[in-house]
């Protein structure tokens, strides 16, 4: 039995991971202006954050799946890293249902320090073989669990029984943007009984994406993710330049907070964001539901003539784990028959689902 062990942060050891030019590259629809890339890993080089992700926001070959590829291919990216972040580690993103395990050996020889493969927990047992491989590939493989919230974390332990031990940290993930900080500290303290690295990558559907950093820091991880000006997919991430105040306020200026703040406003001028749909990410994150099936949900609501909370609430109870495309089109038909009944006497109208 798991029992929760009492932590005292040593901020010496904390290190922020930005990815703006990864995550954030979900807010630009995948177009990067190079000079602005340019611009901004100068500042980066300069600046005391250790760890700088790269790369197409859903990971390396994203396009061999279906998504819209970047504009900046991944070879061009590890040749803009490597000449204008002066040897500072830098990664890129991987998911195993497209990235190729010889992309990460290329890259990793171009001088990519690190690799983050993503997956859902369950599927983790699955690819073990992967990860394994990506160990053999690269200095420093990450392993993040997407959707973390959908499965309880007293399930953890038994799903990451097969991660080799080699790997550099595992990571407790809020795709949905729900998390409240004692989700947060519940879910930290069960993987760090397990791994002795671990990392935090917050969203911010709900606002609480750098009080959620924080608390993963005092709950015992080591790693937290941001983008300068909070700017990434969705709603967006932990902001960097305030994750670095913040410590600032707890601790000390182990982050230099006042040479970032000059760069989230880069990003705040330079950077032409997609408009979110606030109402899409607040339901999302309450009822669990990836903003990356938004465009779907939002689809198959107006086809099926209901509201998207009450297609997407029913898509997450037929949903055992993190709800699919499958899940949402399923719950489109459900709906559609239920305002398709026949009227009983004294209806004045059909019934609508609440």
């Amino acid at each position: 039995m798991l029992h929760k062990i009492e932590v005292e942060t040593d901020w010496d050891q904390v290190q922020i991971l930005d990815c703006t030019l990864r995550d954030g590259s979900y807010a630009v629809d995948f177009e990067f202006e190079e000079a602005f890339v340019a611009e901004l890993l100068d500042g980066l080089a300069t600046s005391a954050i250790p760890l700088v992700e790269i790369g197409h926001g859903l990971g390396l070959e994203a396009e061999r799946k279906g998504a819209k590829p970047g504009n900046i291919h991944h070879a061009q990216w590890a040749e803009l890293a490597q000449s204008h972040l002066n040897g500072k580690p830098w990664g890129m993103f991987a998911q195993p249902d497209f990235t190729r395990i010889e992309t990460i050996a290329s890259l990793s020889s171009e001088g990519m320090s690190f690799i983050r493969v993503g997956m859902e927990p369950e599927k983790v047992p699955a690819n073990t073989d992967y990860l394994l491989a990506a160990l053999d590939s690269c200095p420093n493989v990450y392993l993040n669990l997407m959707k973390t919230s959908s499965t309880a974390p007293k399930q953890l332990p038994g799903l990451l029984d097969t991660v080799p031990a080699e790997v550099a940290g595992v990571y407790v993930v809020d795709s949905y943007g729900a998390m409240i900080p004692d989700d947060v500290d519940r879910y930290v303290s069960t993987v760090k009984q397990l791994f002795p690295v671990i990392g935090f990558h917050g969203h911010d559907n709900l606002g609480l994406a750098n009080i959620n950093s924080l608390s993963a820091l005092l709950a015992g991880a080591t790693i937290a993710d941001g983008c300068l000006n909070g700017i990434g997919r969705g709603s967006g991430n932990a902001s960097t330049e305030s994750l670095a105040a913040i410590i600032n306020l707890l601790d000390s200026d182990h982050f230099r907070y006042q040479e970032l703040a000059p760069l989230a406003e880069l990003c705040r001028e330079e950077m032409t964001v997609i408009a979110e749909n606030r109402e899409m990410h607040v339901l999302g994150a309450v009822i669990g539901m990836h903003s990356g099936f938004f465009p779907l949900i939002q689809e198959a609501s107006a086809n099926a003539n209901v509201r998207p909370a009450d297609l997407m609430q029913t898509a997450a109870n037929l949903a055992e784990q993190a709800p699919g495309p499958q899940h949402i089109r399923g719950a489109a038909e459900q709906l559609c028959r239920s305002v398709s009944l026949p009227q009983t006497s004294g209806d004045t109208q059909a019934a609508v689902p609440q």
